[in-house]
């Protein structure tokens, strides 16, 4: 085997790359070889030993600490029937629109996504209690299982976010601007899609048609139930911005809030069990992950190679803003085959430093690059929203749901380019925090 650090790291991430094609776990994958690159690397002894320290050093971040409130605050307003409620507002409010019944769908789980932060679980919610909605309604069953697969991935972008908490970390970043960040371009990403949703229904209105009939008492009368959802979103978009409190504070004042809208609405033990535990099982699935990825993310800083590939990207003598767009090709293609998280963690490390070489600043580039990880989300054959929906409503089929969500693919590619061509989208909300 070679002795140059840079070719061990290389033929490693290699190995990394045929084990997750093979279909092996990528915290499994990543850990084996971030191990085993180690103990190449500086001998079995100090490998072992740095391998030991990774897991606790790195999950003892503070930062860190935000995730597990966040992901409470999704399962307590689930089980307490917070997003029935919210779809019936929407239905009410905007399902005179021509594909009403859809439109409704991706503003509810824009604001479930708001106090769930968990795409997967915004899809699977949804799925259950729109989808059978729009069906009864006449509305096509691939546009119907499409914009519930797509509008999950909103929770990605609108705080509280898991994905932009765990950029944070990895580029140590702040991850109270990072939440303030994603407010506009997930705002913006649900408007396109009703947008869109809108225009394909008025060329072919036999997709989905309006719902009307709704006064307007009836419509008033349905937002009371949506308060307990407002009033999280804006305790923790307050809190943040005027820096009364910490994202993990105010996380966690608005975990407490809703547990205490869940009480009054009626949750009983058992669905107060089911989100601490639902909770625990999905915070220990990420802090897995994360562990075994920081083991080949360490190993990847020993090889050299996110200097290296840093210094060739700053190097290149073209215009920064085609080798942006090369990377994030290199994001859609990679998308494909692994997890958003996954893909996060493996990529930044070495991604990274070179956008920051080409002078991109850090928060606008963090939102850019969740914004394309939303695509693994609902791109074949990996795409765990779609699987999520077709396992929910396992009547369409899995290939149904994945065309569905292909006219989704154009509002994200003009919600990028928005993002590109304007950055202020994403950094103005940023620049306005109080110290």
């Amino acid at each position: 085997m070679t002795d140059d650090p840079l070719q061990i790291g290389l033929l490693f991430c290699g190995v990394l790359i045929v084990l997750v094609a093979l279909g092996v776990r990528v915290y499994l994958a990543a850990a084996g070889v971030g191990l085993f690159g180690l103990v190449t690397m500086i001998g079995y002894d100090a490998g072992l030993q740095l391998a030991g320290t990774i897991p606790h050093s790195k999950t003892v971040s503070y930062s860190l600490s935000v995730l597990p409130v966040f992901i409470l605050i999704g399962f307590l307003a689930f089980h307490a029937g917070f997003t029935r409620t919210l779809f019936e507002a929407a239905r009410r409010w905007v399902g005179w629109m021509p594909g009403g019944l859809a439109v409704a769908s991706v503003f509810a789980s824009a604001g479930f996504a708001a106090v769930s932060g968990a795409s997967t679980a915004t899809a699977a919610v949804f799925a259950r209690i729109a989808i059978p909605e729009m069906l009864d309604s006449g509305y096509d069953r691939r546009l119907a299982a499409g914009v519930i697969a797509a509008s999950g991935t909103l929770a990605t972008l609108i705080p509280p976010s898991a994905l932009l908490v765990i950029y944070a970390v990895i580029v140590e970043e702040s991850v109270g601007r990072l939440l303030l960040a994603g407010f506009i371009p997930g705002i913006l990403s649900a408007l396109l899609y009703g947008a869109l949703i809108v225009l394909m229904c008025l060329r072919r209105p036999e997709l989905g048609q309006p719902v009307k009939g709704y006064t307007w008492g009836e419509r008033m009368s349905a937002l009371p139930g949506t308060f307990p959802v407002f009033a999280v979103v804006l305790i923790i978009f307050s809190a943040i911005y005027f820096g009364w409190a910490t994202p993990t504070e105010a996380g966690a004042i608005g975990a407490f809030v809703v547990f205490v809208f869940a009480l009054a609405n009626g949750m009983r033990w058992h669905g107060l069990s089911r989100s601490i535990l639902e909770t625990a099982k999905l915070t220990v699935m990420i802090f897995a992950l994360i562990w075994g990825v920081l083991l080949f993310v360490r190993f990847l800083g020993f090889a050299g190679i996110p200097s290296a590939f840093a210094d060739a990207i700053a190097g290149l003598d073209v215009p920064r803003i085609w080798i942006l767009l090369a990377i994030l090709a290199g994001y859609a293609i990679l998308g494909a085959f692994v997890d958003a998280i996954g893909l996060l963690i493996l990529t930044l490390p070495v991604v990274y430093p070179a956008v920051m070489a080409l002078g991109y600043d850090p928060i606008w580039f963090g939102i850019i690059v969740v914004k394309m990880a939303e695509l693994c989300l609902v791109t074949p054959p990996i795409g765990l929203n779609c699987f999520v929906v077709n396992g929910a409503r396992p009547d369409i089929p899995l290939q149904d749901v994945f065309r569905g969500v292909g006219p989704f693919f154009v509002a994200d590619a003009a919600t990028i380019g928005l993002l590109i061509a304007f950055p202020e989208f994403v950094l103005w909300l940023p620049s306005q925090v109080m110290s």
